[in-house]
């Protein structure tokens, strides 16, 4: 990777090597080996969602920026993205059959139809007709449109023959219903030993149930993928509520262009013509030779073969010492701001103090912002709970969290429904910060209780995503995040804040302000640093600050899970920037900030990544954390990380996700050492 001075990466490339990273810990032999697989699951899902969306994008913008001129190139972009994409599906290729390997020498099998013994065969013949046969419903390719074909599905397309030569050959397509079904088909163990046979399989194996009637007997069957433009075309009729614009855009995505084609490389050229040819499938779409199994985001989900020395360990999530069993929550935040550090303690304090605030006779309204929510949301359920007890329940309820949709317009008609009055969105502007306030009667007084956070409210990401979470009734905060439900009800007008820092109207600004005072600190002679801690570094502003920033003498520590475009180390540029990205167990998702001032430290939590979609295009925040206590903790956290020599890259140096100090005694673990940290205080 050339390091050249003012150069930036592309963010499509960087996004690709956080996948890369991704796809390192399905290789990385301290990854448990049914984690391995899993981190397969996980890259492939994420490769789906960047066709969907980025190439998708970028198909768009081909023809505008052939006829604008203009220096950026999509086509170029995109012809780089498939060398790469190539290249990492050699690499799952080649981990995936080591991993095939390794569970055979677990006595865990994967087979497919051709190894099936008679007893086997049995079992599957049986599980196909009790459980596959009424799910499938073949298309003769002559009929084929591609509005009947499901996005994020597979198929197998079907050469159909008679070995009499008396029938006609046929073609036909037949969708795998790995939903409802799992995709895996775990068999009778043997010695022992457990067999697991993919669903593509078990509809191979019984083709003849299917089709035998019609007279063929010879069956050959290959699998495809098809991925469409998944970016909504949003109306703007007025006339409209917001539910039913989203509601009418999401039939549209299912029409959506294709964008990716992934086929059986064995599958016959003919075959493959009529395909292209009646799904529309051109010469620029983008085309992939590929094995004889797809959707790998399936093995996210690989079945339980009674083996717990090849998963995680499963560890508690730890009780807070201030937040005591049985004990009212509000009560404690009267007295001291309280922080959460997801998932090594547990969400379930959100839901009792949603709970508490549901039941108690002096809480008067609570108000909330959902941007994702688990599918059985606890919250929800909270929320409405809370309505029927007489509370006034208020919740902005972001309808355009992308692959969320439908779910949020289903809890926001079921809230409605329940009589919590919904906040709705408008087209285009997305509300991503995370704030909940309980408004409570105190006396003569109106006490307000907040929390502001860096994900989302939801129970089941909590378990796996790594985020921060600050409960207070510092009267400026809370007074502050009210504030910013008036601006979801007053026409967007911005309001000051105190203490909060609000995009898109303040934020950038305020952190410019931060890097120029520690740039001014550091031409006085003085020390001068800080640390960011990021889930994506794409802001070509904030990237530039930051290499002036640099060039003054700052120093500057940056933890970046995803996608970065800041190129670090370059002499006379980024050489006093570092960029680690941490791949591990949990999903790395806090924003946390903390720079120095002078030694006078100033620490921030926030939602939003640096990105113009986040600084400029939504309504995020950032919250100042003055407690010392809870700012020790979110130091000691960040220093662990910036330590950690077990699961930490180099992000963006000429050696493309080289492990940072790998061989170095003690080894650090930095999720685990985290774990151990807050569990001693």
């Amino acid at each position: 990777m050339a390091k050249t001075p003012g150069s930036l990466i592309n963010r499509e490339t960087s996004w690709l090597e956080f996948n890369g990273r991704v796809l390192q810990e399905a290789e990385d032999k301290s990854t448990p080996l049914i984690e391995r697989i899993k981190f397969l699951g996980i890259f492939s899902n994420n490769l789906d969602e960047f066709y969907r969306v980025r190439v998708a994008t970028l198909n768009r913008m081909m023809d505008y920026n052939q006829r604008s001129g203009e220096g950026f190139n999509p086509k170029r972009i995109l012809k780089e993205i498939n060398r790469i994409d190539k290249e990492q599906q050699k690499d799952f290729s080649r981990i995936f059959r080591g991993i095939v390997r390794e569970l055979a020498q677990e006595g865990i099998f994967i087979i497919n139809e051709k190894q099936l013994n008679a007893d086997q065969g049995a079992y599957v013949r049986k599980f196909f007709n009790d459980h596959v046969r009424g799910l499938l419903f073949p298309i003769m390719l002559n009929n084929l449109k591609s509005a009947s074909l499901v996005d994020k599905s597979i198929y197998l397309a079907l050469k159909l023959e008679s070995s009499s030569s008396q029938i006609p050959r046929q073609f036909a397509v037949i969708r795998v219903p790995s939903k409802p079904l799992s995709r895996f088909v775990s068999l009778p163990s043997v010695d022992n030993h457990k067999y697991i046979i993919l669903l593509d399989d078990v509809i191979r194996y019984c083709l003849d149930e299917v089709f035998s009637m019609f007279g063929y007997d010879v069956y050959n069957a290959y699998t495809f993928k098809f991925t469409r433009d998944a970016e909504l075309d949003i109306d703007s009729d007025v006339s409209k509520s917001f539910l039913e614009i989203m509601t009418e855009s999401l039939k549209q995505r299912k029409l959506g262009a294709p964008v990716r084609f992934i086929h059986d490389k064995t599958m016959p050229a003919e075959l493959l013509n009529l395909l292209k040819s009646k799904l529309d499938i051109s010469e620029a779409d983008t085309l992939s030779k590929s094995g004889r199994y797809h959707n790998f985001k399936d093995f996210m989900s690989f079945p339980d073969v009674g083996r717990p020395d090849l998963l995680f360990t499963k560890v508690q999530p730890l009780e807070h010492r201030k937040l005591p069993r049985f004990e009212s929550i509000l009560s404690t935040l009267r007295h001291q701001d309280i922080m959460l550090h997801y998932p090594y303690q547990s969400f379930h304090y959100i839901i009792d103090l949603l709970r508490e605030a549901s039941i108690d006779p002096q809480v008067r309204a609570i108000k909330m912002t959902l941007y994702r929510v688990a599918s059985d949301s606890k919250v929800v359920n909270a929320l409405i709970n809370a309505a029927r007890n007489g509370k006034a329940v208020t919740v902005f309820m972001e309808l355009q969290a992308r692959f969320d949709e439908e779910a949020n317009i289903y809890w926001a008609e079921k809230m409605q429904e329940e009589g919590v009055k919904l906040i709705q969105g408008i087209p285009g502007f997305k509300v991503h910060s995370k704030l909940l306030l309980i408004r409570r009667k105190e006396g003569n007084k109106n006490v307000y209780y907040a929390n502001v956070g860096t994900g989302n409210f939801n129970e089941q990401t909590a378990r796996i995503y790594a985020d921060d979470s600050l409960l207070t009734s510092d009267p400026d905060i809370t007074s502050d995040v009210n504030s910013v439900f008036h601006l979801f009800e007053s026409k967007y007008n911005p309001p000051k804040f105190r203490k909060l820092i609000v995009a898109p109207f303040h934020m950038r600004n305020f952190f410019i302000r931060m890097i120029n005072n520690e740039i001014k600190i550091a031409k006085s002679g003085k020390d001068a640093w800080f640390i960011v801690k990021l889930n994506n570094l794409v802001d070509d502003k904030m990237v530039k600050k930051l290499y002036q920033a640099s060039e003054a003498g700052v120093k500057i520590k940056i933890i970046c899970r995803g996608t970065c475009t800041l190129v670090p180390g370059v002499k006379g540029q980024s050489e006093n920037i570092e960029v680690i990205s941490i791949v591990d167990k949990f999903l790395e998702h806090s924003r946390v900030f903390v720079f120095n001032n002078g030694g006078k430290e100033k620490y921030y939590i926030s939602s939003a990544d640096w990105m113009v979609r986040n600084l400029d295009n939504r309504i995020e925040v950032a919250c100042s954390v003055e407690d010392t206590s809870l700012q020790q903790e979110l130091k000691t956290m960040l220093l662990i990380q910036l330590k950690d020599n077990t699961k930490a890259r180099f992000v963006n140096y000429p050696t493309v996700n080289e492990y940072k100090e790998r061989d170095k005694v003690p080894e650090i673990r930095s999720q685990v050492a985290i774990y151990d940290y807050l569990k001693s205080i």
